[in-house]
């Protein structure tokens, strides 16, 4: 398969939308992105990863293009959008993959390994958090949220929802923000507009602490597995710090820890060190 495809397949009702890119027998990468994004912000990282593996990206259940009908009644939570990336995974009828987890695809990726570990073949996580000490300050109004789930707190979060936390999240901690193409948080914000999907959000951003309530089992899972793990940061990334790429080695003695001079989504300005790195790392431990 030459070049980037995109395709939408049914998933248990659920319209998976995912790129595609690379020969069918090669070995394969899942990339899972996280909010507010979709699989775009994978766009330029395919064209670097398809020449040696079949590299696919979905839009999780909520996000992008995929697309959940309403008589579904589907309940945003992560659990439910993991068994959905589990079911699409068994759909394409992958055996062995790589994950790349960022953000919102941390906790969807590991859950995956949890449920299946003997599946996975490495982990990238690039700014995709599994430990306490990687939430930094940004977490402190959701944690509110979390202990006291009122409709005054949940309204206090509707700002995550809007275009100036949107963009944000793409500008802070990089040197040159102007670089940055606008369609990547533009297209975020309109896919976010549409009726309904802030509600989404704000269920999720609630949902989340089940993630950190199963930050021991993610553990437990690392140490009795040992997947070779690449933790590459955004060194600048105020939502998840970096003291939280470090913490793999509490538990992965062999992790390899790698920081870029750059935020969140930090793919967008250092798309040629994070790939190269990635590379290397796939390469070096035979996958």
């Amino acid at each position: 398969m030459s070049g980037t495809h995109v395709h939408t397949i049914n998933v248990n009702g659920v319209e998976i939308f995912y790129r595609e890119a690379g020969k069918a027998n090669a070995p394969v990468v899942l990339l899972l992105h996280g909010f507010p994004s979709s699989s775009f912000q994978y766009r330029n990282l395919i064209t670097k990863l398809e020449g040696k593996y079949r590299v696919i990206a979905p839009d999780l259940p909520g996000f992008g293009f995929t697309k959940v009908p309403d008589a579904l009644k589907y309940q945003y939570t992560f659990y439910n959008i993991a068994k959905t990336i589990e079911a699409f995974v068994d759909v394409l009828n992958l055996k062995n993959y790589a994950i790349y987890i960022f953000d919102y695809g941390a906790p969807t990726g590991l859950r995956l390994a949890l449920s299946r570990p003997s599946a996975i073949t490495a982990i990238i996580s690039q700014n995709g958090n599994a430990f306490e000490v990687g939430l930094g300050e940004f977490w402190n109004g959701i944690r509110k949220y979390w202990n006291d789930p009122t409709p005054y707190n949940r309204k206090s979060l509707v700002w995550l929802t809007k275009f100036e936390a949107t963009k944000f999240q793409y500008e802070a901690g990089e040197a040159h923000p102007e670089t940055i193409p606008p369609e990547t948080y533009h297209l975020d914000q309109a896919l976010m507009d549409r009726p309904g999907n802030a509600d989404i959000q704000l269920d999720l951003q609630l949902n989340y602490q089940t993630n950190v309530a199963l930050y021991p089992a993610f553990h437990d899972y690392f140490r009795n597995y040992q997947p070779p793990l690449l933790a590459i940061w955004g060194a600048n990334d105020d939502i998840f710090v970096p003291a939280g790429a470090e913490a793999f080695k509490t538990v992965l003695p062999n992790a390899q820890i790698h920081f870029v001079d750059g935020g969140h989504f930090a793919l967008e300005n250092h798309l040629d060190e994070i790939s190269a790195h990635i590379i290397s790392f796939l390469e070096n431990i035979g996958v």
